[in-house]
Formats: structure tokens, C-alpha cells, sequence
């Protein structure tokens, strides 16, 4: 009785000792995924696979996307765990300092077409959290060589000046006064989301104008637009809500999202929370205005009424007669920022070249413009924009017929 009561002690002891060990192992499991779970959040705000995929491959965080910059093309780097041409020997740190530092492995400076002047705001948690998540990707051999840049763009020693002048490292720190909501906001448009990276002016180096934050930039062939709170050029007009139905679906009852932007939408806010799509709303919805510095240029008469002409036939069967569009389906150009802006890039190359709006799960429709670029010339083109700059409440610069002209050219030239 006594040696099996011993036996049997043992053998609760056991149990016990293999139950204690389970319930740390699903602790710790648990502990993982949430991390990595965190993770994929975190990448998708940062749009991560927009960058990184190269459509068409198959192959996710594979790299090989060309990123387009003033100074030439770079490819996107592999940042599934391949250990040979991917992440996957990198440790914690080489990983954290790459997102906040833009330094790699070797310590050499990286281009910042990788966002870390927006990144570096990231917590080392988050930072971490995204590593999690990208060690659970399929590891895919794919070498990059990421420098396709002319003499002397590719010496990445320069880099070194170009940080000392545009780069200021340091993470996100709240502002006391303001909501957590609106610190939310801020950390995603100001740091993961990197919206600067293309509505922010840049200089002649390519750094951001940091006194014109979110004005507006022209890149990739189209003008990315004022998104201050500015009531002719931004976001003035559009509520809360509708900023976050914008992020969320890509339309609202004001516009259409194509372009960078659909992709952006594509890729990474539509897949978002909506908490966190609100709380971007909120921090833009309190950005200053950014106004333009001088007025338009003086518009020809004739040139407007010959493009109402134009617009009648060709455009008021989708757009309306009065421009207000139908909200969710055709943009509205009464009264538009979009069409407002100094800047007639995007304008001029959906008319030249057509454009699809983005298909989202929450609006799949994606409707199109088709091109009008085969039917129109320049001079016809001209007319039609400053039509429709000069109507329904709008008042912007006139484009002219070597404005269509350069823009046409510079699309040949392009595959996009």
C-alpha cells in the first residue's frame, strides 16, 4: 500500500508538472500570435505589401518592385525570412534600425524611398510586432539588387549629408492637450502611415518642405492633392466620416480614389480598423491650412466656353451638367479641391489616359473613365480643364495647350 500510494504520488506529480508546462507553453503561444497578430495590423497601416510584392509574382514581401523617385528607379527590397537574400539572419536590432534609423545590416545608409524619416517614429514594440509578424510569411530566394540609381545618386556615403539635413530620428511622443484618439491619429499619419512621403512638397534634394506638411506633391504622374483642412484645396469640406469612408472603401460623396492612392487604399486602408481610419480623420481633420501664395492666373473667356462645349458632349452624361457627379460612383468637380489644385497633373493624364477608380470589399464596382486622349488634342484638352477649373464654384489657374502637350509626352514614356 505504501510503495503504490508513493507511485501514485508520483504519478499526480507528474500530471500536475506536465499540466503546468502545457498551460506555459499556450501562454506563451498565446503571447506569439497576439504579437504577431499586432503585427500584420501594424504592416497592412504601413502598407508594407504595397511596396514590397511585386504584382503578378506571387510571392509576398518578395521585393522586385520598381519605386519610381526623382533621381531614378530603386527595387524594392525582399523582406521575407530568406536567410540568403531576405530578413532572415537579420537580428532584432539590424531589423528595428532599418525601420527607425535607415541603416542596414552593415550599418550603410538606406534610401529614404524606404519611409524611415516617417518610421522612425514607431515604437520598438510595434517595430518588433512587424518582425514577428514577417517571420511567418513563406520565405522566398529572391536577390535584389535595390541601388538602380545613375552616378552619382548611387553613392550611398551621400546619404550621410542628405540625413544630417532632412532626417530627424526619434519616436512618436503624444501631445499632452490633445484626445488619445487624435495621438492615434497622429502616430499613423505622421509615422506608419508615412502620408508625407507623398502629399508633403519636397525640395530640390528631395526632402520635405516641413514648413508645407500635407500641401500636396506631384510624383508617378499624378499630383498627390492638399490634404490640410484647408477649405478650397483640402479637406475642408469633408467631415470625419468621410474622410474614413474615403480610406475605407476609396469613394465617398465627394471622390474616387485612383492612382498611388488606390493602391494605397488597396493594399492598406481598406484593411484597416475602423477605430484606427477615424483616428487619422481626427488628426487630419486638425491640420492647419495650407494656402496657396498667389492667385490664379487670369483665364481666357474663349478658351472656357469652348470647353463647356466639349464637357456637354463628352462629359455631363457621367459627371452631370451641374458637375456634381453621382456620390460613390462619378466624382463630383462642382466645387472639388481636386480639381482646384495649382497643380493640373492628375487632371490632365485621367483625361489623356482614363482612369479606374479602386475595388474594395466594401465598394467592389471600381468604375472607369475611359481615355479621351485618342479624340482630343492638346489644345481641346486645355480647353476642357479650364472649363472645368472655372465652373460650379470653382475659380484655378487656366491650363494651356503645352501644359497637355509635355504631359502627354511624359505619359508615352510610361508603362504605368
Amino acid at each position: 500500500m505504501r510503495s503504490s500510494a508513493v507511485v501514485g504520488l508520483w504519478g499526480l506529480a507528474a500530471i500536475a508538472a506536465a499540466g503546468a508546462a502545457y498551460a506555459a507553453t499556450a501562454s506563451v503561444n498565446t503571447q506569439d500570435f497576439k504579437q504577431r497578430e499586432r503585427g500584420r495590423q501594424l504592416a497592412v497601416a504601413g502598407d508594407c505589401a504595397g511596396c514590397h510584392t511585386l504584382p503578378g509574382s506571387g510571392h509576398d514581401f518578395a521585393g522586385g518592385l520598381s519605386i519610381e523617385t526623382p533621381f531614378g528607379n530603386l527595387l524594392a527590397a525582399n523582406i521575407t525570412p530568406d536567410a540568403a537574400t531576405g530578413i532572415g539572419a537579420w537580428s532584432d536590432d539590424e531589423f528595428v534600425n532599418a525601420l527607425t534609423k535607415g541603416t542596414g545590416r552593415s550599418g550603410e545608409h538606406l534610401y529614404p524611398a524606404m519611409p524611415y524619416t516617417y518610421y522612425t517614429k514607431l515604437s520598438r514594440d510595434d517595430a518588433l510586432a512587424i518582425r514577428a509578424y514577417l517571420k511567418t510569411v513563406p520565405a522566398v530566394h529572391n536577390p535584389v539588387k535595390s541601388d538602380q540609381l545613375p552616378f552619382p545618386f548611387n553613392v550611398r556615403a551621400s546619404l550621410a549629408g542628405w540625413d544630417k539635413l532632412f532626417f530627424k530620428p526619434g519616436a512618436f511622443k503624444p501631445v499632452p492637450n490633445k484626445s488619445a484618439e487624435w495621438n492615434r491619429g497622429a502616430y499613423l499619419v505622421e509615422g506608419l502611415g508615412h502620408c508625407g512621403a507623398c502629399h508633403t512638397p519636397k525640395g530640390t534634394l528631395g526632402g520635405d518642405k516641413r514648413k508645407q506638411p500635407l500641401r500636396g506633391y506631384a510624383l508617378q504622374g499624378w499630383f498627390a492633392p492638399n490634404i490640410t483642412n484647408d477649405q478650397r484645396l483640402g479637406l475642408g469640406t469633408w467631415s470625419a466620416d468621410d474622410i474614413a469612408e474615403y480610406l475605407k472603401t476609396g469613394h465617398n460623396r465627394f471622390s474616387a480614389a485612383s492612382g498611388p492612392m488606390g493602391d494605397v487604399i488597396a493594399h492598406s486602408t481598406s484593411q484597416m480598423s475602423d477605430a484606427d481610419l477615424h483616428a487619422m480623420a481626427t488628426y487630419l481633420k486638425d491640420q492647419p491650412a495650407q494656402k496657396e501664395e498667389s492667385a490664379p492666373a487670369k483665364v481666357d473667356d474663349a478658351a472656357v466656353k469652348t470647353g463647356g462645349r466639349i464637357y456637354a458632349d463628352e462629359c455631363s452624361g457621367c459627371h452631370g451638367r451641374d458637375g456634381k457627379g453621382t456620390p460613390g460612383l462619378f466624382p463630383a468637380l462642382a466645387s472639388s479641391p481636386a480639381v482646384r489644385q495649382s497643380d493640373a497633373t492628375s487632371l490632365m493624364r485621367v483625361v489623356i489616359r482614363g482612369a479606374r477608380s479602386v475595388g474594395t470589399d466594401k465598394a467592389p464596382t471600381a468604375p472607369a473613365m475611359p481615355s479621351f486622349g485618342w479624340i482630343l488634342d492638346d489644345a481641346q484638352v486645355a480647353d476642357l480643364l479650364t472649363y472645368v477649373r472655372n465652373s460650379w464654384g470653382n475659380a484655378s489657374s487656366p491650363v494651356s495647350a503645352d501644359d497637355v502637350g509635355k504631359a502627354r509626352r511624359a505619359l508615352a514614356k510610361r508603362r504605368d
